[in-house]
């Protein structure tokens, strides 16, 4: 069987599935991804990049239209490459939402397509208007409506769609969502270590069972609630003076804008909440491994977001038994019950978080229970997901 994985920053979601593929007798893996993907051993990557990027005389709200159309151009060039020297995939695996898998069917109209759907936008009832530091003009909505022309291109073109939610499930428009099922995460590799240690950038070295609070994002922005995070941290710190917090996440911006008048949101956020860098330490982007130690070394783990796309790492740390203190707000209620195996905390409210993680921190035995269920909805995830919706 031949398996096709396309995705811009491959392996990307991809990862866990492509490793255990490309270990099976009679599976042959190809992937594509841009130039800058990271690729993965074992795994033959073929890189493309697109000959330009949309006009700066597009329409603002079809700017996002056309350059998944010369994602996807470019792609449909490498197809047909391979298609000319014999290769037929009998299944392709690919992110839609850069527009790469755009023209898959023009060159394999015969095999099967399979897409890892996150969002389809709204205009109200989500993210957009959400927080109330970033108001939402006309503009806004018409822009993000017009963003899902690319989306109900690709979902009209597969054959079959995978989504981490059933919220996420459910933005989706009614006639296409009988073509999407739920995902799921890995957790065989994944669960407590009470012997785990991990080195601080200063040389400390931090220990599962220490008073430590941990924050995870791809990039450390408002739609995964990083300003309200810090803005929690001085009273966290103040008033457990012993306790420890490790932050991961890049200075990029995933989802919405950089910040005005600062290089990234971490610089803008520590100028207007100083903490002593002795005790937080900001590791950047770290290879899975140290990933991993991170949440086995925790005794807080803080998960806040935006009512969006929901991030692999809270399932993830919920499979290391981390102890949970997440923002009260969909997808986050669909796997976290409040006192049942999590703490929920309104998201807006950041001295009601600061609380809420120093008493988790002060009383940690009193939650070993929430710990151990936590556990078990992650390694049940498939078939629980979306039950307390």
């Amino acid at each position: 069987m031949k398996v096709l994985f396309i995705h811009q920053s491959f392996p990307g979601q991809f990862r866990h599935i492509a490793v255990h593929l490309a270990r099976q007798p009679g599976v042959n893996v190809l992937a594509i991804g841009r130039e800058q993907a990271p690729s993965l051993p074992g795994v033959r990557l073929l890189r493309y990049k697109p000959h330009r990027t949309a006009s700066l005389h597009t329409h603002p709200y079809a700017h996002t239209l056309e350059e998944g159309a010369l994602h996807g151009q470019q792609v449909l060039r490498l197809l047909l490459d391979l298609k000319g020297r014999g290769y037929r995939p009998d299944v392709v695996v690919a992110h839609p939402s850069w527009g790469e898998s755009l023209y898959v069917k023009e060159a394999f109209p015969d095999t099967k397509l399979i897409h890892l759907y996150e969002y389809y936008y709204q205009t109200e009832g989500a993210d957009l208007g959400f927080d109330p530091e970033l108001p939402v003009t006309l503009d806004d909505k018409a822009r993000v409506r017009s963003r899902n022309a690319l989306h109900l291109l690709n979902l009209e073109s597969c054959d079959l769609g995978i989504t981490p939610t059933q919220w996420q499930h459910n933005l989706h428009p009614a006639a296409y969502r009988d073509k999407i099922i739920h995902e799921g995460i890995d957790t065989a590799n994944l669960g407590p270590d009470p012997m785990a240690t991990l080195w601080s950038p200063n040389g400390r070295v931090l220990r599962a069972g220490e008073p430590i609070v941990t924050y995870v994002a791809r990039n450390l922005e408002p739609y995964r609630s990083f300003h309200i995070f810090m803005r929690a941290l001085p009273r966290i710190l103040r008033e457990h003076p012993t306790c420890q917090v490790v932050v991961l996440g890049g200075d990029e911006a995933s989802y919405g804008n950089r910040p005005k008048g600062a290089a990234n949101w971490r610089v803008k956020l520590l100028a207007e909440n100083p903490v002593d860098l002795n005790r937080v330490h900001f590791l950047g982007k770290v290879p899975y491994e140290t990933y991993k130690r991170v949440l086995q070394v925790s005794a807080v783990h803080v998960y806040l977001t935006y009512p969006f796309v929901w991030s692999w790492s809270l399932l993830e740390a919920m499979a290391c038994g981390c102890l949970i203190v997440g923002s009260d707000t969909v997808p986050v209620r669909e796997v976290i019950g409040h006192c049942e195996n999590g703490l929920l905390v309104d998201f807006l409210y950041t001295q009601t978080l600061a609380k809420q993680a120093t008493q988790a921190l002060t009383y940690s035995q009193k939650y070993t229970e929430l710990c151990q269920a936590a556990r078990r909805t992650a390694q049940g995830d498939s078939s629980e997901v979306g039950k307390r919706h």
